[in-house]
């Protein structure tokens, strides 16, 4: 039987990744762990939420994941097993595969279908140069820069 650990912490990017591997993979013969990894919270949002608290939400916030993962990827509830990562991944990937390998006697493929976060905030890069208003909006960046530079340097020249 081939397992599958499966890091998630977006249902639908995940379902895009999970959903072609488990159709591929004959019925009954393939073990899926899902490892929810929750989103951090601030220090500012931390500080006033009690642990107990805040493990809760990390709990429903994974279920809501699983819920909604499970159906959507075509994966069968009873080949599937959800872990709520709280540990370094590391670790945990080792203690799955320990597992892994003493159930079935070869190791589980790791799959990492969490959402990547770069793509999201990283702007498109083009390759034609801005013109009009956007040109001009670098330039007090550019000036203050070459100013405090020259600034700086009267200042060593003067001592």
């Amino acid at each position: 039987m081939d397992k599958f650990i499966v890091y998630v912490d977006d249902a639908a990017h995940a379902q895009q990744l999970i959903a072609p591997l488990a159709a591929s993979r004959p019925a009954g013969k393939s073990h899926w762990v899902l490892v929810a990894c929750a989103p951090r919270m601030t220090h500012r949002v931390s500080k006033w939420i009690s642990h107990s608290a805040r493990e809760s939400w990390r709990t429903k916030w994974a279920d809501k994941l699983f819920a909604q993962l499970i159906p959507g990827a075509g994966l069968p509830p009873s080949q599937v097993t959800t872990v709520l990562a709280k540990i370094p991944l590391a670790e945990l990937t080792e203690q799955l595969q320990v597992q892994a390998h003493s159930a079935s006697g070869h190791p589980a493929t790791v799959l990492d279908a969490r959402k990547p976060r770069l793509a999201n905030e990283a702007p498109a890069v083009t390759d034609n140069r801005p013109e009009g208003p956007q040109a001009l909006s670098r330039w007090p960046q550019v000036l203050g820069s070459v100013l405090t530079g020259c600034s700086t340097l009267w200042a060593l020249a003067l001592d």
